[in-house]
């Protein structure tokens, strides 16, 4: 536990548990396109929230289920790391100051809609991230 959150999920199971099934539906197919477009991507919860990463992160998936130090509309996927993806579609919110892209989901149906968009956005990220590790090295 930490001091935003009431509770801290041991996994991923008792997370999707606890989402009420539109939710579930949207994290599970976020989920499943990183997976597909970054195979070798990791992932794990950080403040109960989905996590996947390689060297960096790669993105975020915020849940309005989860209490995380304020709320979200629906379900929030986070870039981090560049002022890419490219984003030549103008899809996401860039943060001020920072390398922080985000884009809310209401529905499954409206992440099917921008899978191509996600998969672009999720490779660019990905290739970023390898740059990173060369960078430190």
């Amino acid at each position: 536990m930490n001091k935003f959150q009431p509770v801290s999920f041991p996994g991923f199971n008792d997370l999707y548990a606890l989402l009420p099934k539109p939710e579930f539906e949207i994290v599970k197919t976020l989920r499943l396109l990183s997976i597909q477009c970054i195979p070798h991507v990791k992932e794990k919860l950080s403040y109960n929230a989905p996590y996947h990463h390689i060297n960096e992160q790669i993105c975020l998936i915020i849940l309005r289920s989860v209490i995380w130090g304020g709320t979200v509309e629906e379900a929030l996927l986070r870039f981090a790391n560049a002022k890419s993806p490219a984003d030549e579609w103008n899809n996401l919110k860039w943060a001020e100051r920072k390398t922080v892209g985000t884009k809310t989901y209401f529905d499954s149906m409206q992440v099917i809609k921008e899978t191509d968009i996600i998969k672009m956005s999720l490779i660019e990220t990905a290739e970023i991230d390898s740059h990173s590790k060369n960078r430190k090295s």
